[in-house]
């Protein structure tokens, strides 16, 4: 990374998050600047990491103890004010960094303001940018990413500057085979897996999109789990993932001597990004002794894998960027409302008979640079944070305020009250949810069905983006 400006003085850059996929990804993305004061500032809400979720997040990553600070929402103006960051990264879902951001407005000497999302980002969800529309940079993660959220954001009228960066995790120095020149490099075609499939060919970490095979690395140690990355939000209905969890039991009996490792985010108790329903740990009450549960932390995980399942996890980011073969899974299709089509021509998806057979794949090399592995010289995102600090500095970067939404005072309390939950004891946040509430859920339920009426573009396969709410039953007040 080539610094684009010069300081006298590091840079004071601060991430605040709330949710254990947000805290993940913005301690690793920061992690990857170097010459900066870093910190991360973990507010609590409903979706607040628990100790164990935050050791787990922040494994790999340099945050320590004196890196991160936890503070009530109404004591994050006090701790900006009197740290006064250059830069702030907003981590958390859209209605957690409108909120943050209407705080960063009161602020006299307004950082840089950053956000972005945690993983995977295709489709490009209209909520996404409506509530990161005021940031001064919107950090993306591929090529096709990129384009998604520009014809997104002509479509709906948001202007919003964006960036690219490399996914964290799909980083090459933290799969350790990255290159001398800085690159990395395609493995033998023909990878064999310790199942006997063959795949499209050892990635090595494709973050460089080279296409040379010369001086490879030696294969990846096999391991021998078959590890699943289980998600909150699809499949969506219990039959489904009654039957995904059938799916893992018979791919365990079908080798007792091989384990089936289910990746869970959460324990008991525990909160995550998404709420869960029919959680795998109960539709897996009985079953064989060589499937078992884990909340270790992805990389810890991938490193005893053979191959990784999942519908349409990041982690299959995670798992390619170590030469880990995967399967996304497609026995319930390939949709919008699957989050799984972004891996069309990637070579990935395979059914249930895959799975339980074992046959993993690699990524076909030309679905790869379009998608979370181009170049490291093309993730620039911190050059533009720098040169819009020294427009910030200079007076010339206009602040974009978030404007007050219809509803006034109403309103603002009604959002509080559902990001913050418990954490809001303000007797207009109670007077609002009650009122609220039940108007918020026939909005959305109106522009459902005139998605369904008109375009519905969350059923147009042709598109990278959606212009309807999500159909995902996802409340941030839990």
């Amino acid at each position: 990374m080539t610094a684009s400006a010069s300081f006298r003085d590091p840079l004071r850059v601060v991430a605040i998050a709330d949710a254990d996929s947000f805290v993940k990804w913005s301690a690793s993305l920061l992690d990857t600047v170097p010459g900066i004061r870093r910190h991360l500032l973990i507010v609590r809400t409903p979706l607040t990491v628990s100790p164990s979720q935050q050791r787990a997040a922040l494994a790999g990553t340099s945050f320590g103890e004196a890196g991160v600070t936890r503070i009530g929402f109404d004591e994050l103006d006090g701790w900006l004010g009197g740290h006064r960051p250059d830069v702030v990264v907003l981590a958390g879902r859209g209605p957690f960094v409108r909120l943050v951001a209407r705080r960063i407005d009161r602020m006299r000497r307004r950082p840089v303001v950053v956000s972005g999302l945690p993983g995977m980002s295709i489709p490009a969800q209209r909520g996404a940018l409506e509530y990161r529309r005021e940031s001064d940079l919107l950090v993306l993660h591929s090529h096709r990413e990129e384009r998604a959220f520009a014809e997104l954001g002509r479509r709906i009228g948001v202007v919003t500057p964006t960036a690219l960066a490399t996914l964290p995790f799909a980083r090459p120095d933290s799969a350790g085979i990255a290159r001398a020149d800085g690159s990395t490099h395609a493995g033998s075609a023909g990878h064999r897996t310790a199942s006997g499939a063959v795949g499209h060919g050892s990635t090595r970490a494709f973050s460089a999109g080279a296409v040379a095979l010369a001086d490879r690395p030696a294969p990846r140690v096999l391991g021998t789990d078959l590890v699943f990355a289980a998600q909150a939000l699809v499949p969506a209905e219990r039959h489904d993932r009654a039957a995904l969890a059938q799916v893992l039991r018979q791919a365990a009996e079908a080798d007792p001597t091989r384990r089936v490792v289910v990746k869970l985010r959460s324990r008991p108790g525990e909160a995550e990004t998404h709420l869960e329903r029919d959680a795998y740990a109960d539709l897996l009450g009985m079953r064989p002794a060589n499937l078992v549960f884990s909340h270790q932390p992805m990389a810890t995980a991938l490193e005893s894998a053979e191959g990784l399942v999942t519908v349409s996890s990041t982690a299959i980011v995670e798992a390619i960027a170590r030469d880990v073969p995967v399967i996304a899974l497609d026995m319930f299709g390939v949709s919008k409302p699957l989050l799984n089509t972004v891996f069309v021509g990637s070579g990935l998806l395979g059914g249930a008979e895959e799975v339980i057979g074992r046959r993993f794949r690699h990524p076909h090399p030309q679905w790869l640079r379009d998608n979370y592995f181009h170049r490291a010289a093309e993730s620039t995102w911190w050059e533009q944070v720098e040169q819009l600090v020294v427009l910030r500095r200079e007076g010339g970067l206009r602040a974009r305020p978030v404007p007050i939404g219809r509803g006034g005072a109403l309103h603002a309390a009604w959002h509080r009250a559902s990001v913050l939950g418990a954490e809001d004891r303000t007797l207009a946040g109670r007077v609002a949810l009650g009122i609220g509430s039940p108007l918020v859920r026939g909005i959305v339920a109106l522009r459902q069905a005139r998605g369904r009426a008109a375009e519905d573009t969350w059923a147009d396969a042709g598109t990278d983006y959606t212009l309807e709410p999500t159909p995902h039953r996802d409340p941030i007040r839990r």
